[in-house]
Order: C-alpha cells, then sequence, then structure tokens
C-alpha cells in the first residue's frame, strides 16, 4: 500500500503564494507521475498539475506560468508552489500518485488539503 500525505493548503489573498506538499510512503517502488488535482463543490476533480519521475511536467492551461510543480523523488515528494494566486483557485487540493503494478497502473489519492484565494 501507499499513502500519500499533503500539506501546505490555507488562506491567502488574491496575488498572493502558497506551497503545497506532497509526499509518498510505503510500497513506493514502482510510482511514476505525481501530482495535483482540485475540486469545488459540484464539479468533477480537475487536474492542476503533474510531473513523472524523468522532471516532464505538464500543467492545466488556466495555471500555466502561475503554478510550477517539482519533484524531490530522493524524498518521495512533490511540490506545487502557486503565485499570483485568483479568488478561482480556490478548491480542496488532492495529491495523486501512479503506481505501476505487474497488473497494471493504481491511483492513489491523499486526503485533500483546503486552499481559499480571498479577493
Amino acid at each position: 500500500q501507499v499513502q500519500v500525505v499533503e500539506s501546505g493548503g490555507g488562506l491567502v489573498q488574491a496575488g498572493g503564494s502558497l506551497r503545497l506538499s506532497c509526499t509518498a510512503s510505503g510500497s513506493i517502488f514502482g510510482i511514476n507521475a505525481m501530482g495535483w488535482y482540485r475540486q469545488v463543490p459540484g464539479k468533477q476533480r480537475e487536474l492542476v498539475a503533474h510531473i513523472t519521475s524523468d522532471g516532464s511536467a505538464n500543467y492545466a492551461e488556466s495555471v500555466k506560468g502561475r503554478f510550477t510543480i517539482s519533484r524531490d523523488n530522493a524524498k518521495n515528494t512533490v511540490y506545487l508552489q502557486m503565485n499570483s494566486l485568483k479568488p478561482e483557485d480556490t478548491a480542496v487540493y488532492y495529491c495523486h500518485a501512479v503506481k505501476r503494478t505487474r497488473v497494471g497502473v493504481v491511483d492513489y489519492w491523499g486526503q485533500g488539503t483546503q486552499v481559499t484565494v480571498s479577493s
């Protein structure tokens, strides 16, 4: 089993910054991509950013140029630096890890951390 734990959410004013962290532990061998999704009530969970073990990253259009995802493979940790935050970035942010196993791909999710951006 893999445990995924996020930290770093909170309340910030528009234009401010926050950094989220996520660490995977347990049976981490085979974890490839890690990243962040977010969800607001009544809407589907959406991709924010993802990064593979070799550092290849992709971002949602809405956060390009403002958010930066990075990864420390030695610590099994992924970070999301969020700058120039907007009220529409308010959501619960979930860390996501993808593990390749002999029987297929398994997804793991964190419990979520609230990010609130006030106008």
